[in-house]
C-alpha cells in the first residue's frame, strides 16, 4: 500500500483539490527574499481537509543560516508538519546543499525534513546522498512508486494532473506517515529502521548519517572491526570488515549457509533488513 498526495506553490488554487489525497506540500519561501503569498491558505485549506501538511523552502544561493531562519519563521509549521528543501538550482552546490538541509534540521528538530530533488541532480549533482530524514525524488518518466534511484526514498513526485503535482509516499497508510512525521513509533509500538538503499549505495567513502547508524548497531551486535571512531558517517574498512562479521553471524545463526559472495561486501537486503539500522 500507499499513500497520496500534491504539492503546491502561488500559481495553484488555494482552494485546490484534496479527494483522495493524503498530504501536501505547500511552498513557503524562497532564498530570503521570496514569501509564496498564498501559503497560510493552501496551508489552512490542506489542514482543514485532514490532510499531513508539508512546507517547502527553494534553495537559493546564500547563508544556509538565513534561509533556514527565513523558511522556519514564514512557514509557521506545527506539531506533525513536514518540511522539505526544494534542491533545483544549480548554483546551489551539493555541499551547500547538505549545510542547509543540516541547518533546518538543527533549527527545526521536531519535524521531519525531507531533501526534494530530481533524477539528475541526485545522480549527477549530489555528492553524498545525504537527504535528511528522506528522499523526495521526482522523476515523472518512471510509474508511479518506481523512480529510477538505487538510493531508499520516501516520497516520489511522478507526475501531474488537474494543475497539481502528484506524488506517492513509501508508507503502508496515513496513520503511518502521520506517525512517522510526528516522530513517534509506529502504532503498533514498533520502530522505524533505515529501509536497505541497494548494494550499489555501500561505496567507498559514502558520507551519510546511514552509515553512522550501521557503525553503532555493527558494534551493538558484536561484530566490531572498527580501528578507530573517527569517521563513524564514512564508509571504510572498518564498515566492511564488521559488516562481512555480521553476514557471517547472521548466517550461522539463521542456518542459512552462505557462502562466497554472500557473506562479502556489499550487504545484502535480508541481513540489512534483520540488522534492524534505526531511523535518526
Amino acid at each position: 500500500m500507499s499513500v497520496h498526495g500534491v504539492d503546491v506553490a502561488s500559481y495553484q488554487p488555494t482552494d485546490f483539490a484534496t479527494s483522495g489525497q493524503d498530504f501536501a506540500f505547500v511552498k513557503a519561501t524562497e532564498g530570503t527574499s521570496y514569501v509564496n503569498p498564498h501559503h497560510a491558505g493552501q496551508a489552512a485549506h490542506a489542514r482543514a481537509a485532514g490532510l499531513v501538511v508539508g512546507h517547502y523552502h527553494f534553495a537559493r544561493p546564500g547563508s544556509a543560516a538565513e534561509q533556514a531562519a527565513y523558511f522556519l519563521k514564514h512557514a509557521a509549521a506545527k506539531a506533525g508538519d513536514l518540511l522539505a528543501l526544494d534542491w533545483e538550482d544549480a548554483d546551489v552546490s551539493g555541499s551547500a546543499k547538505d549545510t542547509l538541509l543540516r541547518q533546518i534540521q538543527h533549527e527545526a528538530a521536531g519535524h521531519r525534513v525531507l531533501l526534494y530533488c530530481n533524477r539528475e541532480f541526485w545522480l549527477q549533482y549530489d555528492k553524498t546522498s545525504f537527504c535528511g530524514d528522506g528522499l523526495w525524488i521526482a522523476d515523472p518518466s518512471a510509474s508511479a512508486g518506481h523512480p529510477r534511484v538505487e538510493h531508499s526514498w520516501t516520497l516520489h513526485q511522478y507526475g501531474e494532473s488537474g494543475g497539481l503535482d502528484r506524488n506517492l509516499g513509501a508508507f503502508a497508510s496515513k496513520a503511518a506517515l502521520t506517525s512517522w512525521a510526528a516522530k513517534k513509533p509506529a502504532s503498533d509500538g514498533t520502530p522505524h529502521y533505515v529501509p536497505f538503499p541497494g548494494s550499489d549505495w555501500f561505496t567507498a567513502g559514502r558520507r551519510s548519517p546511514v552509515v553512522a547508524a550501521m557503525h553503532s548497531r555493527l558494534v551493538a551486535v558484536g561484530c566490531d572491526h572498527y580501528h578507530s571512531s573517527s569517521n563513524k558517517d564514512v564508509i571504510g574498512s572498518g564498515d566492511v570488515a564488521s559488516y562481512e562479521a555480521w553476514q557471517r553471524k547472521y548466517s550461522t545463526q539463521h542456518d542459512k549457509g552462505w557462502t562466497g559472495a554472500a557473506l562479502k561486501w556489499p550487504p545484502g537486503k535480508e541481513s540489512w533488513d534483520a540488522l534492524h539500522v534505526p531511523e535518526s
